[in-house]
C-alpha cells in the first residue's frame, strides 16, 4: 500500500474560486492540491460580472492587466441597476479602470487553473470527497474516483470550495445561518422564435419579472422569477415547456422558444455559516455563504475570499503567521458575506410585485437620483465599501489603497505592479525611509521593501501593504511612530523577526 501523501493545503472544489485560491497558493511555493468532482470545467450561464473591487484586487494579484493612466480625482462611471430598476451608476478612480468588467465563470476557472498548474499546484478531476477527519496537526480527506476507487491525502489545512452542498461545509460540521426560499426562479438558454416581440432586460409585471438578454442572431438567456413561492422540487429538471409557459404567463403574452442548451432552478434560500474556520478546515464563496443572485455579486463575493485567505493560508503553512492571523479570515469576510445577504434580501423585498410594493419602488427610484444615495449603493454593490476592522493606530488601516502611480528606480510603476509578486509591501516615501527600512530588515524573508516616489505628496511617510491591497499598517501622522508602531504590526502579521528581535 503507497504512503499517504502530504499536501500543505488541499482545495475542496475547483471552481473560480477554488482555483484562484490554489494559484495564489501555488505562487507562494505551498504544495497544494485541488479535488474536483467534475472531469472538465463546466460552462453554464453562470456569473459573468466582475465589480470594481474584484477588477482592482485581481489587477494586483496579476490576474487581470493593469490599468495605467487617469487621475485620481477623475471617476470612471458604469450604468447599472438596484432591484431591477435603472438609474444606478457605479463609479471607480479613474485610475483603476472601469468599474466593472465582464468574464464567464467558465472562463475564470480555466484562466486559474491555467496558472495553478504552471505554479506546481496539483489537479485532481473526477474526485469526489466523502470523508474528513481533522485533528490538531493535520486533516485527513478520503475521495472517491469515478471508477469507485479511493484515495486517502493529508494536509495541513484544507479548504472547502465546494459550493453552496458543500461537502467540506457537511462532514466539518460547520453550522449556518438559514432563511428558506420564497421565490421560484427558472434559468435558460434558448433560441427565441420571435425576438422583437420579446421584452428585453428587467421587466415587472403583476406576476413577477422576466430577466431578458434577447440575441437574435444565437441563444438568449431567459430568467423567470415567480413570488407565489418556492419549487415544489428543487431538484427536478427544468424542461422548455416549462420555461415557455412560465416566461409567458409572467410577461402577459406568449414568448415563443425552442433549442434549450442549459435549463435550471434557483431560489432566493440564503446560507451564512457561524463560523468561516473551524480549526484547520476554512470555507470559502458560496460554501460559505449563498444568497439571492441579484446585482451580480456572488462570483466577486468569492474571489475576494479567496484573494483574503490565500497570503494568510501561505504564510501559516510555511510558519510565518502571526498567531491570530487565520482567524482575521472570518473576522474579515463574514461580515462582508452578511453585508452582500443583507442587501440582497431588501433588493427582493423591493423586486416583489403587488400594490403595496408600488410606493417603495417609486421612492427608490427617486433617492437613486440622488448622487450620495448613488455612490452609497454603488459602492456597496461593488464592495467598494469594504473596509477591514483596524487594529489602532492609522485611519487608513484596513482600508484598499488606491492604485496610486509611482516612481521605482527611476521607471513608472505604480501600487499594483509592487504587488504582483504577492508578498507584502512596506513602501518607503521620503527622508524617513531609512529608519522604517531597518527596522522591517528583520521580517526581510516575509515584506518586501520598495522605495518610491509619488507625483504628489503624500499622508504619510511609509505604508505596509497586504497582498490583496489593503493596508496593513500606516504612521498616525507622517514623521511620527518610527519605529515602534511598524514593529509592532509586522510581529502581529507576520510573527517574530527572523532575529528575534
Amino acid at each position: 500500500m503507497s504512503p499517504t501523501q502530504h499536501y500543505g493545503v488541499a482545495v475542496v472544489g475547483g471552481g473560480p474560486v477554488g482555483m484562484l485560491l490554489a494559484a495564489e497558493l501555488g505562487l507562494h511555493g505551498v504544495r497544494t492540491v485541488v479535488l474536483e468532482r467534475h472531469p472538465e470545467t463546466v460552462d453554464q450561464p453562470k456569473a459573468g460580472t466582475l465589480h470594481a473591487r474584484t477588477v482592482q484586487s485581481l489587477a494586483r494579484r496579476g490576474h487581470l492587466p493593469t490599468r495605467r493612466g487617469g487621475r485620481l480625482d477623475q471617476v470612471a462611471t458604469t450604468a447599472f441597476h438596484f432591484a431591477g430598476m435603472p438609474g444606478l451608476t457605479i463609479g471607480a478612480p479613474a485610475v483603476e479602470g472601469q468599474p466593472i468588467a465582464g468574464r464567464s465563470q467558465a472562463d475564470l476557472e480555466r484562466a486559474f487553473e491555467r496558472n495553478a498548474r504552471d505554479l506546481g499546484v496539483e489537479i485532481r478531476r473526477g474526485h469526489d470527497v466523502v470523508a474528513l477527519t481533522q485533528d490538531p496537526r493535520q486533516v485527513e480527506i478520503t475521495a472517491e474516483h469515478g471508477d469507485g476507487r479511493r484515495t486517502t491525502l493529508t494536509a495541513d489545512y484544507v479548504v472547502g470550495a465546494d459550493g453552496a452542498r458543500s461537502t467540506v461545509r457537511a462532514l466539518a460540521g460547520i453550522r449556518s445561518e438559514e432563511h428558506p426560499p420564497r421565490v421560484a426562479a427558472l434559468l435558460g438558454q434558448v433560441r427565441l422564435l420571435d425576438p422583437e416581440g420579446t421584452p428585453p432586460g428587467w421587466n415587472l409585471t403583476p406576476r413577477g419579472w422576466t430577466v431578458i438578454n434577447v440575441n437574435p442572431f444565437g441563444y438568449s438567456r431567459v430568467i423567470t422569477f415567480d413570488f407565489t413561492g418556492p419549487h415544489a422540487d428543487r431538484h427536478a429538471p427544468v424542461t422548455l415547456d416549462e420555461l415557455r409557459s412560465t416566461a409567458s404567463r409572467i410577461a402577459g403574452h406568449d414568448i415563443p422558444m425552442t433549442d434549450a442548451v442549459f435549463t435550471s432552478r434557483f431560489s432566493d434560500y440564503t446560507r451564512l455559516v457561524h463560523r468561516y474556520r473551524d480549526g484547520r478546515v476554512l470555507l470559502a464563496g458560496d460554501a460559505a455563504h449563498v444568497h439571492f443572485p441579484v446585482g451580480g455579486q456572488g462570483l466577486n463575493l468569492g474571489l475576494q475570499d479567496a484573494l483574503n485567505l490565500g497570503w494568510k493560508l501561505a504564510l501559516a503553512v510555511r510558519g510565518h503567521a502571526g498567531k491570530d492571523l487565520l482567524d482575521t479570515y472570518h473576522d474579515e469576510r463574514h461580515p462582508a458575506g452578511r453585508r452582500v445577504i443583507d442587501n440582497t434580501r431588501a433588493q427582493l423585498a423591493l423586486m416583489r410585485p403587488g400594490e403595496e410594493t408600488e410606493p417603495l419602488r417609486a421612492l427608490f427610484a427617486e433617492l437613486l437620483r440622488l448622487d450620495q444615495v448613488g455612490a452609497y449603493l454603488g459602492d456597496m454593490i461593488s464592495a467598494q465599501d469594504t473596509a477591514y476592522p483596524s487594529r489602532g493606530g492609522s485611519p487608513w488601516q484596513g482600508r484598499f489603497l488606491p492604485n496610486l502611480p509611482l516612481e521605482i528606480d527611476g521607471a513608472d510603476s505604480c501600487v499594483a505592479d509592487v504587488l504582483h509578486p504577492g508578498r507584502p509591501v512596506l513602501l518607503l516615501f521620503g527622508d524617513a525611509g531609512e529608519e522604517y527600512a531597518r527596522t522591517a530588515a528583520a521580517w526581510g524573508h516575509v515584506v518586501d521593501a520598495v522605495r518610491a516616489r509619488a507625483p504628489r505628496p503624500l499622508p504619510w511617510d511609509a505604508l505596509l501593504l497586504r497582498p490583496d491591497g489593503y493596508v496593513a499598517w500606516a504612521p498616525p501622522s507622517a514623521r511620527a511612530d518610527v519605529p515602534d508602531g511598524l514593529r509592532a504590526a509586522l510581529r502581529e502579521w507576520f510573527g517574530e523577526a527572523a532575529d528575534g528581535r
